[in-house]
C-alpha cells in the first residue's frame, strides 16, 4: 500500500493506493483532515488513525509519500532559522544589494525590504578564484579563525557559505565548511553553494544557499518527528520539481521543497493528460489558502526563475504561477469602499465562518454557501455540517456597507476571487504567446469544482475537465511521482566554440551524480532514464531559455523556435551556452486506474435544489453513482466527499471511463 499525503493550509489531504487482488489495476481511497499547522504531523497522524492504518503503519506495511508546505510557509512567513552569510572578501553586502529590480516601475518610493541576513550575521573570509576558475588567493586560516570567533559570538543556528565561482571549484567552499565544523563548539546546518546551486549569478545562488540554511533546521526537525512517528514505513518527500526524494536527503535539500505539495497536483494532472489523451492542459489548484495555476503542453514544464515571496529561487521547481485566492481568501473593502479578496486567509484556524470554528470573517467558502453551491449536510461527506447562519452573518457587514443584499454581496465575493484567478491564467497562457482555446481547463483541489465553468467562460474556453479525486488530487500525485533528481551546472562558451566530447563529459558527470544519489535510496539505476537540456542564449543577452538536447544543431533549431515563439522573433546572433542540465528519474510503471461500469449515457437527473441566480431548478448528482459514458447538462451541483462542483447552465458534462468529469460548452 502505497499513502499520498498533501499538508494544506487548511485542509491535510490522504490518497490511498491498493492493488486489486495482485492485478495491475487499483483502488484509491481518499481521505481529508483539517490541517494542524503548529505541528503538521498531527494532522497526518490523525488521518492515518482515521483511515484505519495504524497496524500497517506499525509493521512497515505502508510506503508514505509526502508533500510538505513547512518550507513554504517559513520562507513566505519569514520564520527560518538565524543565518549566518560567509562570502568573499568585499561581498558581505551580496544578499542586501540584490538586483535593484524596482517591483513597481513608476512609484517613486519604494517602502524598505529588510534584508535576508542582518549584516551585523554577514562576514567575509579570504579565498579567491577568477572568472577561468583559477586561484587567486588562497584561503587563510587566520582569517578563518576570526570568522569562527564572530559566529560563535553569534550562535547562528545555520550559516550559508557562497564563495564567487565555486561552481567552477568548489574546493575553497569545502575547506570553509570544514573548519568551521570543526572548531566551531557547537553545530549549525550548514550549506554551501556548490552543494545546492553550482551555477552563475552570485546573487541568485547566494539566495538559494541561505534558503537552503535558513529552512534546513526547521524541515529537517520536522521531518525528522515525522519519521519517528512512522519508523517502520518508508518515507518519500516531493520535490519543487513534481519527483520525490527519500526523507533523509530531503532535510539538506529543504529549497528543493518550496512547491513541494502543488507539485504533486501537476504530477497527478499529467498522469491523467495521458491517461486521457488530453496532452494541452491548463490547470488551477484552489485550495484554501490559494490557487496555483499551470500550463502543460505534452509534460510538466520546469523553470529556474520561480520566486517565493520577494526572492527568486534559481533551483529547478514546476514552472507555476500562485496567487492568493482560496476558499478561506478573506474578503474585505479596501480604503475607497472597493470589495478585496484574498490575499489573506481564514486558514485552518479558525476557518471561514461557517465551519463554526470561531470564524467571523466572510470568506470564498462562505459565499458559495451562501449562494447554494455547497449543500450545508454534504461538506466532506456529512462529516462537518456547514453552518449558514454563521456564514450569512460574516457576509452581512460587508454587504449592509455595499447597500446590497447578503446574496449579492456574496455573488461579488465570487466575482472578485474569480477574475483573480482568471488573471493568473492569462499570465502563464496569452501572456507568453498561447491560446487558451487550444487547452482543456482542468480544476483540482477542494475548491476548484465550484469555480471550474466561470473561469473556463472567462478566458474563452470551451473544454474543461474535473479530474477523478480532483479535490485530493495533489495526494494522488504523490505516488504517481518518479524518484528524481534535477542536476546543473554552469558553463558559459559560445556553443560551436565547445567540442562534442565536452559537452557530453558534463553531462555524464551530472548523470553519474544523480544516479549515485537515487542508487543511495534503495532504486536500481538500471530502472532510471536521463533527460539532458541546455541553458541557451543569443550573445549578449542575460537570460536563457532551456532546450532539450540529443544533437547540437537540433538545440539550435529548438532555440531559435522557441524564442520567437516566446517573444515574437528570431535573431542572426550567436548562440551561447549558458548551463548544462540533466534530468535522472526512475522508470515508473503508472498503476492503471479501475474502470467504471458501462452506464445508460444520457441522463435526465431530477432537479431539487435552488441556487441563487438560477432562473431553474438545479440537479443534485452523487459523483460516486455516475457510470461511464453518462452524460447531463447543466445546471448541477456534483457531489463527492471531497469536493463539490458547480455546472453552470450551457455546460454538458460526460464521464469517462475512469470516473473523469469532461466539460463541453454550448456552441452560442
Amino acid at each position: 500500500m502505497i499513502l499520498g499525503v498533501d499538508t494544506g493550509g487548511t485542509f491535510t489531504d490522504f490518497v490511498l493506493l491498493r492493488s486489486v487482488n495482485n492485478e495491475e489495476d487499483v483502488q484509491l481511497r481518499a481521505h481529508k483532515v483539517l490541517s494542524t499547522p503548529h505541528a503538521p504531523e498531527e494532522a497526518i497522524l490523525q488521518g492515518i488513525r482515521e483511515m484505519g492504518l495504524e497496524d500497517a503503519v506499525d509493521k512497515g506495511d505502508l510506503i508514505i509519500v509526502h508533500g510538505s508546505t513547512v518550507a513554504t510557509n517559513a520562507a513566505l512567513e519569514g520564520k527560518g532559522a538565524t543565518t549566518a552569510f560567509i562570502t568573499n572578501t568585499g561581498f558581505r553586502d551580496l544578499l542586501t544589494i540584490g538586483r535593484q529590480t524596482r517591483p513597481e516601475l513608476y512609484r517613486l518610493e519604494t517602502p524598505p525590504i529588510p534584508p535576508p541576513v542582518p549584516r551585523e550575521l554577514c562576514f567575509e573570509t579570504a579565498g579567491r578564484l577568477d572568472s577561468q576558475g583559477r586561484e587567486l588567493e588562497k584561503v587563510d586560516t587566520e582569517i578563518l579563525d576570526s570568522v569562527v570567533r564572530l559566529v560563535a559570538d553569534q550562535k547562528p543556528q545555520a550559516i550559508a557559505i557562497t564563495l564567487l565561482f565555486s561552481f567552477l571549484d568548489n574546493t575553497h567552499e569545502k575547506e570553509v565548511a570544514a573548519y568551521l565544523e570543526e572548531h566551531l563548539d557547537y553545530s549549525p546546518f550548514i550549506s554551501s553553494s556548490h552543494e545546492v546551486l553550482p551555477e552563475y549569478r552570485e546573487y541568485e545562488r547566494g539566495i538559494a544557499t541561505w534558503l537552503n540554511a535558513s529552512l534546513g533546521p526547521l524541515v529537517s526537525s520536522y521531518l525528522l518527528s515525522l519519521k519517528r512517528s512512522v519508523s517502520k514505513c518508508r518515507l518519500s518527500i516531493m520535490q519543487s520539481t513534481g519527483g520525490t526524494i527519500s526523507a533523509d536527503q530531503a532535510a539538506m535539500k529543504s529549497v528543493n521543497l518550496l512547491l513541494s505539495g502543488p507539485a504533486g497536483g501537476l504530477a497527478a494532472a499529467d498522469y491523467l493528460a495521458r491517461l486521457t489523451g488530453n496532452q494541452k492542459l491548463m490547470t488551477f489548484d484552489m485550495g484554501g489558502t490559494s490557487t496555483d495555476v499551470a500550463l502543460m503542453d505534452g509534460a510538466i514544464t520546469l523553470t529556474s526563475e520561480g520566486y517565493i515571496g520577494n526572492y527568486p529561487v534559481a533551483v529547478p521547481m514546476v514552472d507555476m504561477h500562485t496567487i492568493g485566492a482560496g476558499g478561506g481568501s478573506i474578503a474585505s473593502l479596501d480604503a475607497g469602499g472597493l470589495l478585496q479578496v484574498g490575499p489573506k486567509s481564514a486558514g485552518a484556524s479558525p476557518g471561514p465562518a461557517c465551519y463554526g470554528k470561531g470564524g467571523n470573517k466572510a470568506t470564498v467558502t462562505d459565499a458559495n454557501l451562501v449562494l447554494g453551491r455547497l449543500i450545508q449536510s454534504e461538506f466532506l461527506g456529512g462529516g462537518m455540517i456547514l453552518d449558514l447562519d454563521a456564514a450569512s452573518a460574516a457576509i452581512q457587514p460587508l454587504a449592509k456597507t455595499l447597500g446590497l443584499s447578503i446574496e449579492e454581496a456574496a455573488t461579488g465575493i465570487i466575482q472578485v476571487a474569480n477574475e483573480h484567478m482568471a488573471r493568473a491564467l492569462r499570465v502563464i497562457s496569452v501572456a507568453r504567446g498561447h491560446d487558451p482555446q487550444d487547452f482543456r481547463l482542468c480544476c483540482f483541489g477542494g475548491a476548484g469544482g465550484l469555480h471550474i465553468c466561470a473561469l473556463a467562460d472567462a478566458m474563452g474556453m470551451k473544454k474543461a475537465m474535473v479530474p477523478v479525486h480532483g479535490g485530493v488530487l495533489s495526494a494522488m500525485g504523490m505516488f504517481l511521482a518518479p524518484v528524481q533528481r534535477q542536476l546543473s551546472l554552469t558553463h558559459q562558451a559560445p556553443l560551436v566554440a565547445i567540442k562534442d566530447e565536452s559537452i557530453d563529459a558534463m553531462f555524464i558527470r551530472l548523470e553519474q551524480k544523480g544516479l549515485q544519489a537515487i542508487e543511495k535510496e534503495g532504486f536500481s539505476v538500471a530502472e532510471c532514464h536521463t533527460e539532458r537540456s541546455l541553458d541557451l542564449r543569443y550573445t549578449g543577452q542575460s537570460s536563457s531559455l532551456n532546450v532539450p538536447f540529443n544533437a547540437r544543431q537540433q538545440a539550435v533549431d529548438d532555440f531559435h523556435a522557441l524564442h520567437e515563439q516566446r517573444y515574437g522573433h528570431r535573431l542572426e546572433s550567436p548562440v551561447e551556452l549558458v548551463n548544462v542540465r540533466v534530468g535522472v528519474k526512475e522508470n515508473k510503471a503508472p498503476p492503471t486506474l479501475a474502470r467504471l461500469d458501462q452506464g445508460a449515457g444520457s441522463l435526465s437527473p431530477s432537479k431539487e435544489k435552488t441556487v441563487h441566480g438560477i432562473n431553474e431548478a438545479v440537479a443534485l448528482i452523487h459523483r460516486n453513482e455516475l457510470l461511464a459514458g453518462d452524460s447531463f447538462d447543466g445546471p448541477a451541483l456534483i457531489l463527492e466527499t471531497n469536493a463539490t462542483t458547480w455546472i453552470e447552465p450551457g455546460w454538458t458534462v460526460d464521464c469517462d471511463e475512469f470516473g473523469n468529469l469532461m466539460l463541453t460548452k454550448a456552441m452560442e
